[in-house]
């Protein structure tokens, strides 16, 4: 039993010298680093401290002004709903004016076209006027102004073999509202016989003034005499306007 001790005994005593070799060594390399540091350190008496710690007041007083950060995103996003709203202001406006455009394009063909049709009814009514007065099939009675309107004047042109008769009744004077010149054919023999053969109805919206009436067949005379709307059965002789024989 004591020969196997020996060994464990020597290997305990020879641990325990390590470990104390080796504190020793920790506390020596400690005294070492604190000597060191010692001196490279300055010393500062009381004073020195005073005047540092003050110094440090100062700054700290000192108030530094941090510029705000600026949210580049939010200031973009903001520009970007400007130049939208802009836009659709824009493109509103030119929806607008394109519509008024439209309109007065409308507006200006319908114009155009009553004019043209206008142009195309008074060359009508020229063409017609033209072809009466060159007829030579047509006789022509011309109608004198008589004691109520001594200047009227009017033209019958009576073609005997179609029986047609149109009034030219470019010198009679425009009728008063509510009146109507009525037109006449006359029988004189055996005795004085009046038969209504029409009316000039919408004297003024007739440029021309030229009338076509009811055909007649035997006259011997026209007449016309100024009536109230709508004409009458017999002729007012207070107002006859104009006369004249075949």
């Amino acid at each position: 039993m004591v020969y196997l001790v020996k060994p464990k005994m020597k290997k305990l005593l020879l641990w325990q010298k390590t470990i104390l070799r080796i504190n020793t060594e920790i506390i020596a390399i400690e005294k070492a680093i604190v000597s060191l540091s010692s001196s490279f350190a300055p010393f500062h008496s009381v004073e020195n401290y005073e005047k540092i710690k003050a110094k440090l007041e100062l700054k700290h007083k000192e108030v530094i002004q941090l510029e705000p950060s600026r949210n580049w995103a939010q200031y973009i996003g903001w520009a970007a709903a400007i130049l939208l709203l802009v836009g659709i202001g824009f493109q509103y406006n030119q929806l607008e004016q394109t519509s008024n455009q439209v309109v007065n394009a409308t507006t200006e063909k319908v114009k155009v076209e009553q004019e043209l049709n206008q142009l195309e009814r008074k060359n009508k009514e020229s063409e017609t006027s033209l072809a009466i007065v060159r007829d030579t099939k047509n006789t022509v009675v011309a109608l004198g102004g008589q004691a109520v309107a001594p200047e009227s004047s009017a033209k019958v042109y009576w073609n005997k073999e179609t029986q047609v008769v149109y009034i030219d009744a470019a010198g009679m004077p425009e009728p008063p509202k509510g009146m109507v010149y009525q037109i006449w054919s006359l029988k004189l023999q055996p005795q004085l016989t009046p038969t209504s053969i029409g009316l000039l109805s919408d004297f003024t919206a007739n440029d021309s003034k030229i009338f076509a009436v009811d055909k007649t067949a035997d006259a011997e005379a026209f007449a016309i005499t100024l009536e109230p709307a709508g004409g009458s059965l017999s002729p007012t002789m207070e107002q006859l306007y104009t006369l004249g024989k075949v």
